[in-house]
């Protein structure tokens, strides 16, 4: 077992990063973060185990805070935005961070880079990659450098061009780097490198190439995932498409910018396979799984992982004022947060929000709610026949109308899972943040995984009448909450 260190880490906020940090404590170390913005780490459910510095990897006296005292250090920064200067920036920030480091004592860096042939003409973003460890090992101490292609999670920018594409195209238009082979790794194996490197001393200076068990194609993927998901797909091959028009095509079809998707499809014209295979030898105790796996695995994790994700950004609110309504696509989901300011106790809120469905009904357009429920009656589904357990309590597990009751926090929140027939999953979560001595915001979101064209089709086409259900709904709970007697819901 691993002797407890203290550990910085950089990119807490990211993707990798953000999941790193709980791993580390769970083995144990004692972990400190350098952010920019530390206020972003509000609401993660590490936060208070961790000592915050605000900083960046390129500001000097940030880093000379941040590496005092500390064992090891987490290199997790890297631009993805194709902008002329963002290899120089990368290169700029890890002599800056290397030197500091050095300067501090710190024992061992370890960083994740990017697979690839350094012989091979590599693209500017996989060579960026490479070059940023190279100036880590100039400037700083010993460096362990695992090195990975594709990793295979939801909410990694690579897969979700695979999730989106595959989800929203039944026939895909398929440019040459589709055909590239790539050897893609569950984002838990590559978490599990990440800590078992600590305790590795023989990865020490080591370049450490990991991959999954798998060598495919991106267009094998794209398949793999739709058969996971129960698609069909086809995949028509194209002679000219370039990288620039893929991203666009990219940008258009899917969340991911064309300003992210270009420099990771130019990436994608280059084979990126481990070639070095002594990952086998250095952490024997680690069995990277296939990408079938890696995919059912993120594919189990998306629906609740994604909502539980949310409940941070909640609590992000608490900060400040923030929009009324938001729209937006995070993970494969689509999510329309709102925001009211109500004038009473969140306790109140709370009740009343818990108190929704039954013979009490659905506060606004209740008729609306029923003609729904009839509808879904009538398509084989639970319809609003099943009512509520209790008028007033709910616990996990209720039936509540053609809703199931998947979480609650007494007091605080309520989250909804729909049973009814809908092409993907939903969700319906009211949150009571306290704003103020008599103050709450209630925090209403809906939560819509889509599954395929049809699920799509779905959400935007139905979306004026559920904007104005559940801007109706989020009203009627503030109405009725300001409205209550002596705190007590109606």
């Amino acid at each position: 077992m691993t002797a407890p260190r203290r550990v910085l880490v950089t990119g807490a906020t990211g993707y990798v990063g953000g999941r790193l940090v709980p791993r580390l404590l769970e083995a144990g170390h004692q972990v400190r973060v350098l952010a920019r913005d530390p206020g972003r780490l509000a609401g993660r459910a590490w936060r208070e185990r961790v000592e915050a510095v605000q900083g960046d990897v390129l500001d000097g006296p940030g880093l000379e805070r941040a590496m005092a005292g500390v064992d090891a250090a987490y290199y997790l920064v890297h631009s993805m935005l194709a902008h002329a200067d963002f290899a120089q920036r990368d290169v700029l920030a890890a002599h800056t961070f290397g030197r500091a480091a050095r300067q501090a004592g710190v024992q061992r860096v370890l960083y994740l880079g990017g697979l690839g042939d350094p012989a091979a003409d590599l693209s500017q973003h996989l060579r960026s990659r490479q070059l940023t460890g190279d100036a880590l090992r100039e400037s700083g101490p010993s460096v362990t450098e695992f090195r990975a292609a594709v990793i295979v999670g939801s909410g990694s920018a690579s897969f979700e061009m695979i999730r989106y594409l595959t989800e929203r195209l039944p026939v895909m238009v398929c440019p040459r780097w589709v055909f590239t082979r790539v050897q893609p790794i569950a984002v838990g194996d590559v978490l599990r490198y990440l800590v078992a490197g600590l305790a590795a001393a023989s990865s020490s200076g080591r370049v450490v190439e990991i991959g999954g068990a798998d060598v495919l194609t991106y267009g094998d993927m794209m398949l793999g995932y739709a058969r996971a998901r129960g698609l069909r797909r086809v995949l028509l091959p194209v002679p000219v498409l370039t990288p620039r028009l893929s991203a666009y095509w990219v940008h258009w079809v899917t969340p991911v910018p064309a300003s992210i998707a270009q420099p990771l499809i130019r990436g994608l014209e280059n084979e990126v396979v481990v070639r070095d295979h002594s990952a086998a030898e250095l952490f024997p105790d680690i069995v990277p799984v296939g990408y079938d796996e890696a995919v059912r695995r993120a594919l189990e994790r998306l629906e609740a992982a994604a909502v539980e994700t949310a409940w941070s950004d909640a609590l992000v609110t608490t900060q400040g004022d923030v929009p009324p309504v938001v729209l937006t696509t995070e993970r494969g989901m689509i999510i329309e947060r709102r925001t009211v300011k109500v004038r009473a106790p969140a306790a109140t809120v709370f009740r009343v929000f818990a108190g929704v469905g039954g013979t009490r009904g659905w506060y606004y357009a209740d008729l609306a709610w029923r003609l729904r429920g009839w509808l879904d009656r009538l398509a084989g589904g639970v319809g609003l026949r099943r009512g509520r357990r209790h008028p007033d309590l709910v616990r996990p597990g209720d039936a509540l109308d053609f809703w199931r009751v998947e979480a609650v926090t007494e007091g605080r929140s309520l989250r909804l899972r729909a049973e009814m027939k809908v092409p993907g999953r939903a969700w319906l979560q009211f949150e009571a943040v306290p704003d103020g001595p008599d103050g709450a915001r209630l925090v209403q979101t809906a939560y819509f995984a889509p599954k395929g064209l049809p699920g799509l089709a779905y959400w935007y086409g139905l979306y004026p009448l559920h904007a104005l259900i559940f801007s109706g709904l989020a009203r009627a709970v503030a109405r009725r909450a300001e409205a209550a007697p002596d705190g007590r819901a109606p």
